[in-house]
């Protein structure tokens, strides 16, 4: 009688750092046959982190958006929550394009809703208008 062994085939696709707590696991995401298993995270939030990098990778994006009329020519921003990975680019192109009015404050929406996402553009900082001396 002759046994046959069926040779696993394990092919490690991605290597990833998990920013989803402190502990910043190493995860390995694995093709096991005609699946994927996330390896290498030690609590519930890494797990979860990898199979959205897995499934539909997102970002939080920082810049700078010109500003006329303030004691500073750029303010700082990011978006309120991660917006999609293929979407990077074309969000750039548009806050490239921007240019606001001064004053600026802090949690202001600069853009709203980019590309129907629920994704905002914020600004991090106040920014007052500049002062002219006479």
């Amino acid at each position: 009688m002759r046994l046959w062994v069926r040779k696993m085939t394990r092919v490690v696709e991605k290597e990833i750092t998990c920013i989803a707590c402190p502990m910043g696991c190493k995860l390995e995401i694995i093709r096991d046959e005609d699946k994927y298993v996330i390896e290498g995270y030690k609590c519930k939030k890494g797990l979860e982190y990898g199979e959205q990098e897995l499934k539909d990778p997102r970002r939080i994006i920082t810049t700078t958006v010109t500003v006329k009329g303030g004691f500073l020519p750029l303010v700082p921003v990011k978006t309120d929550k991660p917006l999609p990975k293929g979407l990077i680019f074309d969000l750039m192109k548009v806050i490239d394009g921007m240019s606001i009015e001064a004053p600026v404050e802090m949690g202001q929406i600069l853009l709203e809703n980019f590309q129907e996402t629920g994704v905002n553009i914020v600004a991090t900082r106040d920014l007052p208008e500049k002062i002219l001396k006479k």
